[in-house]
């Protein structure tokens, strides 16, 4: 309700209920600033949860023996330069002048020599067309590999001939190309026409084609001939032999492993090595992401753990906790994570093969640790490595589960923490709006009051003043 301030009275009445409201609105200032400390405990939570879970994730992939098996393939060739190899399933391995090689799940180790005798090609033909068509829209069959297809121009002139043999479907391309013509001697003439020339789809000599107009076939001049891939596997060896392909690729030459062929072997070359090996670099790597989320969750929970120091109201010194001092589970969490990245496994630490607890309790990657252990036993780096991942994952999935993790249900707490700390900072106030309307209307009653008295005291001094005159000497 609206107020006049102290209009009888004179006291600042609006200032002094806002006085007696600040008095008793101590106690929602304290919920609020409870629900902010639990509104950034939940953000926290839910970064360290982030976190976490990214560990587990990577964990779990490093712990499965398969992921410790990746190969890498490469072709080299005595005098020539290698690329560099794949580290991945369906990546190109390094190649040699001639060949480059492709590794595929389920890829195995091994070798394989091999000479490149032929590389797989299209037709490509220059068509002889008729001097006149009898048809105004002159069709023309294309035979490949025993299937007929035909075509109809829209009309005899060359661009429409183009565009009738490259409809979809037919197995091959057309184009126009500029020749001289020749006189009956096969002398240039000085003129010039248009050939059409027909270019196979799709390498092989199964794709080889040919054109036919009015039932007769047309003459094609040879470009280039369709043939087939070759390799000589073994060469040189009692075992050698052939195999062919109609296209440059020969899938599955070795378990897992393609082969791209793209030029032929020199005569009297070296033959071509396929190499396929452990991809170490894939190995590292992945030993290194698992040291590289280790530090990020442990790095997350001490920075948020960490006390601070600060200047108190007196000039003394005040120390504050982190957001996380005093949390269990984020303590016992640190604790494991620290236990499980360090423990032996089956008698070697993890630390023989580059994962190293330091004396701050901080997690690296010694690569050259990793690389010498690599080289010296790398099963037993696999091993110890699916061991300790092996840990992590069940430790980290523990906490970061979305329905029972540890830090999801105090996630969890800490949001009903958050909701019930705004119910009741909303019930106070509604409460606080009561008092001051309360107040307001006693202040109001007050002055009120006070009008009547002041008016009463009016009538009686007046009153008094005409009762007992004054008189004159």
């Amino acid at each position: 309700m609206a107020t006049i301030d102290g209009i009888v009275s004179g006291l600042g009445t609006g200032a002094l209920i806002d006085s007696l409201i600040a008095l008793q609105a101590g106690q929602q200032t304290l919920l609020s600033q409870k629900k902010a400390t639990a509104s950034s405990m939940v953000t926290a939570l839910q970064a360290l949860n982030t976190k976490v879970a990214s560990l587990a994730e990577h964990a779990a992939t490093a712990a499965k023996p398969a992921t410790w098996q990746a190969v890498t393939a490469a072709v080299t060739q005595p005098g020539t330069a290698t690329a560099a190899p794949g580290t991945t399933p369906g990546a190109p391995g390094a190649g040699a002048a001639g060949a480059t090689a492709t590794v595929r799940t389920g890829a195995q180790i091994g070798t394989l020599s091999f000479r490149v005798t032929a590389v797989a090609q299209s037709q490509a033909s220059l068509v002889e067309l008729p001097a006149t068509f009898a048809s105004t829209t002159p069709s023309f069959t294309i035979t490949r590999g025993g299937q007929d297809v035909t075509v109809t121009a829209a009309s005899s002139s060359v661009p429409d001939l183009v565009d009738a043999f490259n409809a979809p479907g037919t197995g091959v391309r057309a184009t126009a190309v500029k020749v001289a013509v020749l006189d009956g001697e096969g002398r240039a003439t000085g003129e010039t026409t248009y050939r059409l020339q027909l270019t196979g789809t799709e390498t092989g000599a199964a794709h080889a084609f040919t054109v036919a107009h009015d039932g007769a076939d047309l003459t094609l001049g040879s470009v280039r001939t369709a043939s087939d891939s070759a390799i000589t596997l073994f060469p040189g060896s009692p075992s050698e032999q052939t195999l062919t392909s109609a296209s440059t690729t020969f899938e599955g030459v070795m378990t897992g492993v393609d082969l791209v062929v793209t030029a032929v072997t020199a005569p009297g070359a070296e033959p071509l090595t396929l190499d396929v090996t452990r991809d170490q670099a894939a190995a590292r790597t992945l030993a290194a992401g698992l040291v590289t989320n280790l530090t990020t969750v442990l790095s997350e929970i001490g920075s948020r753990t960490r006390a601070t120091t600060g200047t108190a109201a007196d000039g003394g010194t005040l120390v504050t906790g982190g957001i996380f001092a005093g949390n269990t589970a984020v303590r016992l969490l640190q604790q494991n994570i620290l236990a499980q990245g360090s423990m032996p496994v089956g008698g070697t630490s993890p630390s023989d093969v580059g994962i190293v607890l330091g004396k701050d309790g901080t997690f690296t990657f010694d690569q050259a640790v990793f690389d010498a252990a690599m080289a010296a036993d790398p099963e037993k780096v696999a091993t110890v490595l699916q061991g300790v991942a092996a840990r992590l994952a069940e430790t980290a999935k523990a906490a970061s589960d979305p329905i029972s993790g540890t830090l999801t249900l105090s996630v969890t707490a800490q949001q009903g923490t958050v909701r019930d700390l705004g119910d009741r900072i909303a019930e106070w106030d509604d409460r606080l709006a009561a008092r001051r309307a309360s107040l307001e209307r006693t202040y109001a009653s007050l002055e009120t009051t006070l009008s009547g008295l002041q008016s009463q005291a009016g009538y009686l001094s007046s009153y008094l003043a005409s009762s007992n005159p004054s008189t004159s000497s």
